[in-house]
């Protein structure tokens, strides 16, 4: 019988307070579209100080929603960093505009602002800059290249929620500002997802978006006592139900605290393998707040002799969950057949990509877990 620790990257926590939140929802005359999802919206835009926020029920819908918001239509292009999950650009592809993959920074993993405007044509529409583990993007250089182009920025923070850069909170460092409540992700709804943005405009589109076009939804229709409705535009079902909002509301007062774990035990990594000639965390920028969705580092396969796939495996058979994030997304086989798109189109990612490691991290490990990673880790 294996009676070694399981240590895993498990986010979900879920408590007696988050089931009492939900079950009374559950009990109340509102499943859907009820007053539940307007509360969680106005404490999620509380919480990062952005004028309004769009729930909706995944990650990858809030995605779609922003490129439906800013109107990307065939023959539009938008910029993404090569490693990401295929969401961030499948969101472009629904659309019908096309993703121009960008290279990462070697040492962060985030979209490299130098390579950028060699991409840039007459036919690009925006750029979405992707908060990788958790850590901001450059959005000074961002910004700065969007306004010089007339372009959109996007901002994929479904790992960087709790985040800041220098000193302005994730949730309001772009246009429009996407959060995935993924299971895996910093707090969860089961599945949800959010868009905050300080464009009113937008928030109204996106909320008609998500509700198959039609402006009312059901809650409000009942407030004004009528049954009338119309379709405006071409939507879709990606309604968040109320329950699920009332869990969101539960697990972000408990966000700040569990970011501040996370910080923790990435701390002790740092320090655990500060000198080490094997593993190499990823680089942190100083002006900002990691929010530790991941913890990845990058192991040196070189000088020893010993592959990923034997660590990937040993490790997981020592009971340490860990994982790989990402394969460059054009390597998949839907964009290579899709777009053509073959190898050495971003030459870093594809290196960076054969050496990294997601170790597990989450606010329910203790500091005995985390020295076990290490030592495991330090077997190699």
């Amino acid at each position: 019988m294996n009676t070694l620790p399981i240590v895993s990257s498990k986010a979900q926590i879920v408590d007696s307070e988050d089931i009492r939140a939900v079950v009374e929802t559950l009990q109340s005359d509102w499943l859907t579209t009820g007053p539940q999802v307007e509360a969680f919206e106005n404490d999620f835009a509380s919480f990062v100080g952005a004028k309004e926020a769009v729930a909706v029920n995944s990650g990858t819908a809030a995605l779609h929603a922003s490129m439906a918001a800013i109107d990307i239509q065939p023959g539009d292009e938008v910029v993404v960093p090569a490693i990401t999950f295929v969401a961030t650009a499948n969101a472009i592809v629904y659309e019908g505009g096309t993703p121009v993959f960008v290279d990462v920074d070697v040492e962060t993993l985030l979209i490299d602002p130098q390579k950028i405007e060699e991409k840039i044509t007459a036919k690009t529409k925006a750029i979405v800059a992707v908060d990788y583990a958790g850590q901001p993007c450059n959005y000074d250089a961002l910004q700065a290249i969007a306004i010089k182009h007339n372009l959109f920025l996007i901002a994929d923070a479904c790992h960087a929620i709790g985040g800041v850069y220098k000193g302005k909170k994730v949730g309001t460092l772009a246009d429009l500002n996407t959060f995935s409540f993924h299971p895996v992700k910093n707090i969860t709804t089961g599945e949800g997802g959010m868009i905050t943005t300080d464009n009113e405009k937008f928030a109204r589109e996106m909320r008609c978006f998500r509700n198959h076009g039609i402006e009312t939804d059901h809650h409000q229709r009942a407030q004004k006592g009528t049954w009338y409705y119309e379709q405006k535009i071409l939507g879709f079902n990606y309604r968040l139900t109320d329950f699920q909002c009332a869990l969101g509301r539960v697990q972000l007062k408990k966000l700040p605290a569990w970011i501040a774990r996370r910080q923790k035990i990435a701390r002790q990594f740092d320090q655990a393998f500060l000198n080490s000639g094997f593993v190499k965390p990823l680089t942190k920028n100083s002006e900002i707040i990691h929010a530790y969705h991941l913890y990845v580092v990058k192991l040196n396969f070189r000088d020893y002799s010993i592959t990923r796939e034997q660590v990937f495996t040993m490790l997981r058979e020592k009971g340490v969950q860990v994982n790989v994030h990402y394969l460059p997304v054009y390597l998949h086989p839907f964009y290579r057949e899709k777009y053509g798109a073959a190898k050495r189109l971003c030459p870093v990612a594809e290196q960076v990509y054969e050496e990294i490691l997601s170790l597990p991290v989450s606010p329910s490990m203790s500091d005995t877990d985390v020295d076990f990673v290490i030592d495991q880790l330090f077997e190699f």
